[in-house]
């Protein structure tokens, strides 16, 4: 069975939700993504306006009307406050492949929010899209995804050297990956 992209689903776990962007959502996305700290690993530059938030929702839309990805918005459960967004991108159905991406609002850092978001989506992919194969793309700086993924056990597969210009300068990409076959923590999450 192969996912419709009819509508995305929201997943709920513990403290969160994770469901999908909204109009109403423009200000947390700009409050997010006009953090130079929550930017810094990221093709982005710092969000200025409400319009850039805007923008980035509809990108949510797009990928998701193309099915060649997933976005959702992380939601806090106690005060509804959107903390982050995680998802896929690059879905290629030929090859059962998808990349995922994610970031987090630094109050959010070190609570295990990520950890938890993650496990999640990655049990969504597998489960609901059966994929074969999840990649994640990190420059070779942000120690924090790198190990989070390694501890999630996704498998450090090489790199990509100077393989993206951003803000500047060449950066190196680490690639890593979870197979199907690898995945053993399938969390219970409510869909």
């Amino acid at each position: 069975m192969t996912f419709s992209f009819t509508k995305l689903p929201i997943i709920e776990t513990e403290r969160l939700i994770l469901r999908k962007a909204t109009e109403q959502d423009s200000d947390d996305i700009l409050e997010l993504y006009a953090n130079e700290n929550v930017v810094e690993h990221m093709p982005l530059d710092p969000f200025t306006s409400i319009e850039d938030a805007k923008g980035e929702i509809s990108w949510y839309e797009k990928i998701f009307l193309e099915q060649t990805g997933l976005r959702w918005v992380i939601e806090e459960k106690v005060n509804k406050k959107v903390i982050g967004t995680c998802g896929y991108l690059n879905y290629e159905v030929e090859h059962n492949r998808i990349e995922i991406g994610y970031d987090l609002s630094p109050e959010s850092w070190g609570k295990g929010i990520m950890t938890e978001t993650l496990k999640a989506v990655i049990h969504f992919a597998f489960s609901e899209l059966n994929v074969n194969k999840i990649e994640a793309q990190i420059t070779s700086e942000n120690d924090v995804s790198l190990h989070l993924v390694s501890k999630l056990g996704f498998h450090r597969d090489g790199v990509l050297r100077e393989h993206e210009f951003e803000k500047g300068r060449y950066i190196d990409l680490v690639i890593y990956s979870l197979l199907a076959r690898e995945y053993t923590n399938k969390p219970s999450t409510k869909l």
